[in-house]
């Protein structure tokens, strides 16, 4: 069972907006070289929603291409269309992903009954491991945990990321499906820690495109029960966990790994570069982190 710290990395792309293969291997080395524990590739960090199908298949393949089995490779390939998001996971199985990542389907509201069957098509269709994504935030649904707990008697539905900024409902996924078969993620950096202390399995992270060696760190520090050791680590993240988010993600993200020197600040509309206002905050917070 994968454990500790995977990105949610960013597609690291030209001014003109066109993806930037020589920047994605860049940022694939460094990762695992950083000690990234597993590569998220086009989830919502990735702008999943700007690329077209075509793109998306064409980055979750460079990247497995480009880590080489080094790391796990979990491939973002949810949608609000259940036929779309067979089709993009059966090309990630293809690519030769680890795991798929299924956001639940946003705008148009499924019901829990909805969501149930939404997943268990993907899971019967498309015979690899897959995580499940609950973002209400983002996607107006919230899956609750009574149908996470019906999804886990499926084999190859093997874990969540949940990203609802809430320690109950942290909890309850604990109580309720946590299992040697069946992972919990964090999807929210700022709570992650506490997430992992109280037994979950790690954090699909933002913060760890920035300073992925320290989340690294703080994860396993976390994973072992060391408190004090994670507590120490996360004090000096915790600027970037708040101000990578002062706009909407990736925005403030893409911006802080452009300034690492990492990639170009391309990015696609209707994202936006980061406004300059908030240039001083995150610098701030990555000297913080000590990463600049």
């Amino acid at each position: 069972m994968l454990q500790g710290s995977i990105v949610a990395l960013v597609t690291p792309m030209h001014t003109d907006g066109s993806i930037d293969t020589v920047a994605l291997r860049r940022l694939v080395n460094y990762h695992i070289e950083q000690q990234t524990d597993g590569i998220v590739a086009v989830g919502t960090t990735g702008e999943s929603a700007t690329l077209d199908n075509e793109e998306h298949c064409e980055v979750i393949r460079l990247i497995v291409e480009y880590a080489a089995k080094r790391v796990p490779v979990i491939a973002g390939t949810g949608s609000n269309s259940t036929q779309e998001a067979i089709y993009l996971t059966r090309e990630a199985m293809k690519a030769g992903a680890d795991a798929s990542l299924l956001v639940t389907p946003y705008y148009n509201k499924p019901t829990q009954e909805g969501l149930f069957l939404h997943y268990q098509a993907i899971a019967d269709a498309v015979p690899m491991p897959h995580i499940l994504y609950n973002v209400p935030g983002r996607t107006a649904c919230d899956m609750l945990p009574s149908t996470v707990q019906r999804l886990t008697a499926i084999p190859n539905i093997i874990g969540i990321k949940e990203a609802l900024n809430d320690s109950k409902r942290i909890h309850q996924l604990i109580d309720t499906c946590r299992s040697d078969k069946f992972a919990i993620y964090s999807g929210d950096d700022e709570t992650a820690m506490e997430s992992i202390l109280a037994g979950i399995d790690g954090v699909i992270s933002v913060t760890a495109n920035v300073a992925p060696k320290a989340m690294h760190d703080m994860c396993q520090f976390a994973l072992a029960g060391k408190r004090a050791e994670a507590e120490a680590v996360n004090a000096r993240l915790t600027g970037l966990h708040r101000d990578l988010f002062l706009e909407a993600n990736p925005i403030p993200a893409k911006w802080a790994v452009q300034r690492l020197s990492l990639m170009e600040g391309g990015i696609r509309l209707p994202l936006t570069p980061l406004s300059a206002q908030y240039h001083a905050a995150v610098e701030q917070a990555m000297r913080q982190a000590q990463v600049l």
